[in-house]
């Protein structure tokens, strides 16, 4: 697993360390960490989902069984979004270690700090 490790933490500023002397814009890493950030929010919300799907289930209560099929759609959902989350994530990693490779005049990797490709699913 990659480390990364700050240089200095000023706006516009890069963090270099991923091992070999690449450069990432300040911009980039919040865009991560706020996507990691998401990511965890949803799987804490697909813990709760799952404890009360398996309690429903347990009760054997037909009103808490019909209840998990709408718990389980939203379930499904929320494991789509992780997975659109994780491929933007990939996405734009790879962007930024092709640039970074490529090499602009500072050696930084620039970004809006938004995703910039959406992964499309047949439904």
């Amino acid at each position: 697993m990659f480390q990364i490790f700050k240089k200095q933490r000023m706006e516009g500023d890069t963090f270099s360390g991923l091992g070999n002397g690449t450069q990432i814009d300040s911009k980039i890493l919040q865009s991560f960490q706020k996507s990691f950030v998401q990511v965890q929010n949803i799987l804490d919300q697909n813990r709760v989902l799952i404890n009360e799907i398996n309690q429903n289930h347990e009760s054997k209560v037909p009103d808490n069984l019909s209840r998990n099929v709408g718990l389980i759609r939203e379930l499904n959902n929320n494991i789509r979004r992780v997975v659109d989350l994780y491929a933007d994530l990939s996405s734009n990693f790879t962007k930024s270690m092709e640039v970074s490779s490529e090499g602009d005049s500072s050696g930084a990797v620039k970004s809006d700090g938004k995703a910039t490709q959406k992964r499309h699913r047949p439904t």
